[in-house]
C-alpha cells in the first residue's frame, strides 16, 4: 500500500510549514482541509491513466514538550481517496483514519532537529460497492531531520533535509498496486 504511506509523509510536509504560531511555551491548533483531482497516468506501472480524488481532514496539535521546550506536532487524520480509471468508469475507494505524533523531538546540537514520528491507524481500500479488498492496520515509524534555521523552538523556519522510514508497518500490509490493478480493470 505504497500510496497510502504518503499520508503520513504529507504530514510530516506540513509540519515543517506550520506557522510560528506554536511557539515557544504556546499551544497551536489547527484544522486543515485539502481536496485535490488529479489525473496519474501509467497507474502501478501499467497503461492505466486513473483519476484520483484526494480528500483530506487533519486536526492538528502543536506543543512545547521536554527540558529543551522543543515543538511536537500530534495529528489526527482522516483521508478519502477515490481512484477511477478514466477508460472505463471503475473506481476503487482508499480510507485512512489515523494518528500520527511525534514520539521524540531531538537537538542535534548543529542545526538540525531529529523527529521520530509514530504513525497509527487503520487504511482500507474498497470497491465502489463497498467490499474491502485490502488493508492496512498497523504502525510505522519515520524519521524527519530538519533544519530549524537557527530557531529550533520555531517549526516555521525550518527545512526538510530528510525523510526516512525506520520500522515498517507493524500490522497486516496488503500490496496496493496488487488489489488496486485488477478492480480497476
Amino acid at each position: 500500500m505504497r500510496r497510502l504511506l504518503l499520508a503520513p509523509a504529507l504530514l510530516a510536509a506540513l509540519v515543517v510549514v506550520m506557522p510560528a504560531q506554536a511557539g515557544p511555551g504556546r499551544v497551536f491548533k489547527e484544522t486543515i482541509h485539502l481536496d485535490d483531482v488529479n489525473e496519474i497516468d501509467g497507474f502501478c506501472e501499467t497503461d492505466l491513466v486513473v483519476r484520483s480524488h484526494f480528500v483530506a481532514d487533519i486536526r492538528v496539535t502543536a506543543m512545547p514538550r521536554g527540558r529543551d521546550g522543543l515543538i511536537s506536532f500530534a495529528n489526527r487524520l482522516s483521508i478519502t481517496e477515490t481512484f477511477t480509471n478514466v477508460a472505463n468508469g471503475k473506481s476503487v475507494v482508499s480510507t485512512v483514519n489515523g494518528i500520527d505524533k511525534d514520539l521524540r523531538v531531538t537537538d542535534n546540537g548543529d542545526g538540525t532537529l531529529t523527529i521520530l514520528i509514530l504513525a497509527t491507524g487503520n487504511a482500507v481500500l474498497s470497491t465502489s460497492d463497498g467490499k474491502a479488498i485490502g488493508r492496512n492496520p498497523g504502525q510505522t515509524r519515520f524519521e524527519l531531520v530538519v533544519d530549524h534555521g537557527g530557531t529550533p523552538g520555531d517549526p516555521s523556519d525550518d527545512t526538510e533535509l530528510s525523510f526516512e522510514v525506520v520500522k515498517e508497518s507493524t500490522g497486516r500490509t496488503d500490496d496496493f498496486c496488487g488489489v488496486m490493478v485488477p478492480a480497476l480493470s
